[in-house]
């Protein structure tokens, strides 16, 4: 037998969490034909001497919704080893969606995903509306296999209309949204997402916020016809809330008999009980039968921002959002108004910002003095006389706005107590907002860094843990029957990697966007070659031709 590709000399880690095996692979026609002491020909050689070959991660909770229809690679996904991602989380997606509606949720991926306007504006033509259009406009040109979610803010929207943000459903509303979700599911939608927390462009609710239960109830009636997902974004930044909607879903994951997963669960000094707290009622409910999957990130998040546009930075700064919402002449009057400016200040805390703000790294601006560049607010503020929050301003006003600001590594304040609780075994490892924040911070990097912080230098999981935790936990999670696991007949979504060097990259701006619209990235450290059903479609540090991705209904 002729194989297209032979993937010789590695350490097989295949998905199972069992030991590692030296043996190769070959792959024919798209899945894996064998996995042994292989000596037959094959069309391509891959010589993996020192390397793990492992099934293809899967991140299950992204925001490429919009990047698919301008790069079917959904970079830089595939180049952390990446082969299957899940978009449409949060209650959005881009349909079913009518025309006339499209402005409303684009402002809601603008102002929740923080996605800049060239990425909708000059990047495709809209030509669809319902879920089966939106699933042929990717389709076209996928390198990567995509498992998309459908929004509950969009179903509630093409139903109720302007209603959709003002009022409960009435049962005839609620049948005609079960009849749209069915649809959308027989169209390829592996489940529905929803949010207790985001708000639009002009500050209000989500359509999805104003759901009853029993609208909820009812399309999770719908999913289990189907055995198909429900993912909620909870009330993240409050316990108890929190439990209360793990709760909820146990519910109606007993209810109806389909899996439930919640994100993002964090980690803070802050809020020291909030995890442990989380996870006890989630293994209380998995006693009980439930399905409530927690997903965690795995790296700190940095936070890249300047005064010239809205920020998830100050997303519990309601008076900034109010004035960053501003068009840019009224923003900076705004800012430029002493009572204006002293309200901010004062919002901040009475501490001045010193503790939110002061350890703000200046990153420089194409307008800003390079001397600022890599210095702490905190220290600049104290040259000024002035409380951080009081010199972010000053400082962004004295260069027209345009002076960058880095949050560094937010969310994870404890390496050791993060790497047990991403070794729990009913932690999904997810939350990676991949396609999300593009002028903010790389959200990409998730999988490296699991590898290098809480394999390599924490101990806390084995590689063959750590690689099942991203692959066959995952698709069995998500009811992805041939995807995670490396095996005779499976699908051949292979990750060639270094276990010794793989990492996240640097962050980094780029201008790859329709329009040259920048966005922050990650280049993938230790990430040699990745095959998506059996095509290779990254190696080398290069994305290649192949157009073998898949839309996994």
């Amino acid at each position: 037998m002729m194989f297209d590709v032979l993937i010789r000399n590695g350490l097989v880690v295949d998905g199972s969490g069992e030991a590692g095996f030296a043996a190769d692979v070959a792959v024919k026609d798209g899945r894996i034909a064998q996995i042994g002491r292989i000596d037959g020909p094959a069309r391509q050689v891959i010589d993996a001497a020192g390397r793990v070959v492992a099934p293809g991660f899967i991140d299950p909770h992204t925001h490429f919704d919009v990047q698919l229809l301008w790069d079917g690679a959904a970079r830089p996904a595939l180049s952390h080893g990446v082969t299957s991602i899940v978009p449409g989380n949060c209650s959005l997606s881009l349909a079913p969606l009518r025309a006339a509606d499209r402005p409303a949720v684009v402002g809601m991926f603008q102002q929740i995903e923080e996605m800049p306007p060239e990425a909708f504006t000059t990047a495709f033509d809209w030509t669809w509306e319902d879920f089966a259009g939106y699933r042929a406009a990717i389709e076209r040109n996928l390198a990567i296999n995509v498992a998309p979610l459908v929004g509950h803010s969009v179903i509630r929207q093409w139903v109720m209309g302007e209603a959709a943000q003002a009022r409960a459903a009435t049962p005839g509303e609620i049948a005609a949204m079960q009849d749209l979700l069915r649809e959308c599911l027989q169209a390829g939608a592996v489940g529905l997402s929803t949010s207790f927390v985001d708000v639009d462009a002009r500050g209000r609710p989500v359509p999805s916020r104003f759901a009853q239960f029993a609208e909820l109830d009812a399309l999770a009636a719908v999913l289990g016809e189907f055995g198909r997902m429900l993912q909620i974004v909870p009330e993240f930044y409050d316990t108890d809330l929190t439990i209360a909607r793990i709760d909820q879903l146990a519910e109606l994951s007993l209810r109806h008999g389909v899996p439930t997963t919640f994100s993002p669960v964090f980690d803070s000094a802050s809020t020291p009980d909030n995890v442990p707290r989380t996870l006890a009622r989630v293994e209380e409910q998995f006693a009980r039968g439930a399905r409530v999957w927690p997903q965690m990130q795995t790296r700190p998040i940095d936070i890249s921002f300047s005064l010239l546009r809205p920020s998830l930075f100050f997303a519990r700064l309601p008076s900034w959002i109010r004035v960053l919402r501003k068009p840019l002449d009224e923003r900076i009057a705004a800012l430029s108004d002493a009572e204006t400016a002293d309200r901010l200040v004062a919002d901040v805390g009475p501490d001045g910002g010193a503790r939110m703000m002061g350890e703000l790294i200046v990153r420089g601006g194409d307008a800003a003095p390079t001397a600022l560049a890599g210095r702490t607010l905190g220290e600049i503020a104290a040259e000024r006389g002035e409380s951080p929050a009081r010199a972010l301003i000053t400082l962004s006003l004295e260069h027209g706005l345009d002076v960058a600001f880095l949050a560094a590594n937010r969310g994870h304040d404890d390496t050791g107590r993060i790497g047990a609780m991403l070794a729990h075994p009913l932690v999904h490892i997810g939350a990676s907002d991949g396609g999300a924040h593009l002028a903010s911070f790389a959200t990409y990097g998730d999988t490296g860094y699991l590898f290098s912080e809480f394999v390599r230098k924490a101990g806390a999981l084995s590689l063959e843990q750590a690689v099942r935790k991203i692959t066959a936990d995952t698709a069995d999670i998500w009811g992805f029957k041939d995807r995670g696991r490396l095996a005779p007949g499976l699908a051949a979504d292979i990750v060639v990697f270094d276990p010794e060097t793989i990492a996240r990259g640097e962050e980094r701006a780029v201008f790859d966007m329709p329009g040259d619209g920048m966005r922050y990235v990650r280049d993938a450290i230790g990430v040699d070659t990745v095959l998506v059903n059996g095509a290779v479609a990254y190696a080398g540090g290069a994305y290649t031709d192949a157009r073998a991705g898949a839309v996994l209904a």
